[in-house]
């Protein structure tokens, strides 16, 4: 593992060269700030005003490029998936909606009338879920339809395909970790399984199916997968929504090799498998899902295998939560979508840095706690919380259900472990505590 302190920007900036050491400087300067408010304003986040107008002034720099500014935390990523047998690199779009402001460079997004741009990343997570950091990335906004409703430039699906292509190059570069594309249905697309079996698949891919093609025998995709017995079952929680409490599913698996058209000619073998719900509540809608991979199946293990890792792709939704909820980037009030992108690539590390401690927090939960925080950090914390320093080191779990309950987390018993939202608000308040306690200590001094 890595170790992260409390000065983790520097660690996770090593390397960082945007030309000019005062920019360097900069950039290392915003993401601290960032990070000790990740739901303030950009005046709000920095400590003084004309802190304020250099941090419009970098962000309006058009000499530094936001691909640059992620650069170091893209190899921090590499670094730490090397740690690891299997990483699943998930990928997924979400919408960033700016209606209402002036910046230039602004879309449509599902309708003309509402304005803003696209965010594309590659996110690597193990499959216990511990988010490793961000591999990639594409921003873009749409141009208005032409006359005949098509939108001119490259096709949006091309997105899939070479997000496939930087993971199958990054393979060759860590042999000893098995490098796992993952997507949702928008990534159902033969072009991007051809592309990956003429590369001679260096990456597995797994992505939900959404058109039922036909196969060899002239039978349907999912009705064929689905013709003979159930390769075994699989349970597990589904956690609660917004319209549905949690509650367990049980799902019968099906797994069959089959042969589908590959666009060119061609035919393509890949593995479908289908996960079906029995038994669900009344009322409640049967969870299903169907996906395709290039891995054979043989076993339910295998299969299972596979599920745990699609239903490790809501990760990303997770990243998408923070950095639109908690770090606030639709609030950017910027003049250009340029300026957008290079907040954007800033606060993309802010939102990893959340989700890894809410999810370290759990899945490590006896690791020191000065790995993650600095001394002042742990000691804010406590006095937030009015809790008394303990004699011996505390864990990593325990300063993290500080912070949330400083952010609103009720640490009851029933309550489970915090989520992200307590856990972002909780620690602008132990910065601003552990910045506190510096000046007092400074002052003395």
């Amino acid at each position: 593992m890595v170790k992260v302190s409390s000065r983790w920007t520097e660690q996770e900036f090593a390397g960082l060269d945007l030309g000019d050491a005062r920019l360097d400087k900069r950039a290392r300067t915003l993401m601290e700030r960032f990070t000790a408010k990740p739901t303030a304003s950009i005046p709000e986040a920095c400590d003084s005003w004309s802190e304020t107008c250099a941090a419009y002034r970098f962000l309006g720099n058009e000499d530094v490029s936001w691909e640059a500014i992620l650069a170091p935390h893209w190899e921090r990523t590499r670094e730490r998936m090397q740690a690891h047998a299997v990483v699943l690199c998930i990928q997924d779009t979400t919408e960033l909606d700016f209606n209402g402001q002036e910046a230039q460079g602004l879309g449509p997004l599902n309708y003309e009338a509402r304005r803003g741009m696209y965010l594309h990343p590659t996110y690597a997570v193990t499959p216990a879920r511990e988010p490793l950091g961000v591999l990639d990335a594409w921003m873009w906004a749409r141009a208005k339809r032409g006359k005949d409703g098509v939108r001119p430039g490259q096709k949006e699906s091309a997105r899939w395909i070479e997000g496939y292509e930087r993971v199958a190059e990054m393979a060759a570069t860590l042999p000893g970790t098995r490098l796992v594309y993952v997507a949702d249905r928008e990534a159902d697309v033969v072009a991007l399984m051809r592309r990956a079996r003429d590369l001679d698949t260096p990456a597995d891919w797994l992505v939900r199916a959404t058109h039922n093609r036909s196969v060899d025998d002239g039978e349907k995709l999912w009705e064929h997968t689905c013709s003979g017995a159930a390769l075994g079952e699989i349970s597990f929680t589904m956690p609660a929504g917004e319209d549905q409490k949690a509650r367990t599913v049980r799902q019968q698996l099906w797994a069959r090799q089959v042969e589908i058209a590959d666009g060119k000619g061609g035919r393509l073998g890949v593995t479908c498998v289908v996960a079906r719900e029995v038994g669900a509540p009344a009322g409640s809608e049967p969870v299903e899902w169907r996906l395709l991979t290039n891995r054979p199946i043989e076993t339910v293990e295998q299969a299972v295998e596979l599920i745990e890792w699609y239903r490790a792709r809501w990760e990303i939704e997770i990243y998408f939560h923070v950095i639109k909820n908690g770090c606030k980037v639709e609030a950017l009030q910027l003049s250009a979508i340029d300026r957008i992108e290079r907040a954007l690539a800033l606060f993309m590390v802010v939102a990893w840095r959340v989700t890894y401690l809410m999810r370290m927090g759990r899945t490590c939960p006896d690791l020191d706690a000065a790995l993650f925080f600095d001394p002042d950090e742990i000691r804010g914390a406590h006095l937030l919380t009015k809790k008394k320093m303990p004699a011996s080191p505390p864990t990593l779990n325990e300063i993290v259900r500080l912070i949330a309950q400083v952010g609103g987390f009720l640490g009851r018993k029933s309550d489970g472990e915090p989520g992200v939202k307590t856990i972002w608000r909780g620690l602008s308040q132990v910065h601003a505590a552990a910045e506190t306690l510096r000046a007092l200590r400074d002052g003395l001094g």
